[in-house]
């Protein structure tokens, strides 16, 4: 038996990043743990956290993203994520996430007054975030 396909959308304050109508399942970074999401799902919303968000196609391709803190909505067949910033795994530019990786790594090694340690540690988990998503792919 085919799977019921269902419309996910992802968004962004700059850029709608994903709207696929073909969508059979979603998992997703709540913040109480990683929640799945299959068509006729009971409506929903939740927090999202920095994470990555896994989809699959009814094609049987499937993809991911990195996300970070957001919400999910789901509501008659459709999921819509609402996140700061989101990038599908083939949009990572790894040089960059290194950079901001030892970035984050080098305030959180000598914290200083004038660093904000709770900013450079959300940067240290999204960098490790977008270098985990994007290590999918090879």
């Amino acid at each position: 038996m085919a799977e019921k396909p269902f419309k996910l959308e992802v968004i962004t304050p700059d850029r709608v990043v994903l709207s696929d109508r073909e969508i059979v399942s979603v998992v997703a970074p709540g913040v109480e743990g990683y929640l799945g999401v299959l068509a006729n799902h009971a409506p929903l919303m939740t927090e999202l956290t920095v994470g990555e968000l896994d989809l699959r196609r009814a094609d049987g391709a499937s993809d991911s993203m990195a996300i970070n803190d957001g919400f999910m909505e789901v509501h008659e067949n459709t999921v819509t994520v609402l996140t700061d910033t989101a990038e599908m795994r083939g949009e990572i530019d790894i040089e960059r996430a290194e950079s901001a990786l030892r970035r984050a790594e080098e305030r959180l090694a000598a914290p200083s007054a004038d660093i904000d340690t709770e900013r450079a540690r959300v940067a240290l988990m999204r960098a490790i975030n977008r270098l985990r998503v994007a290590q999918h792919a090879r």
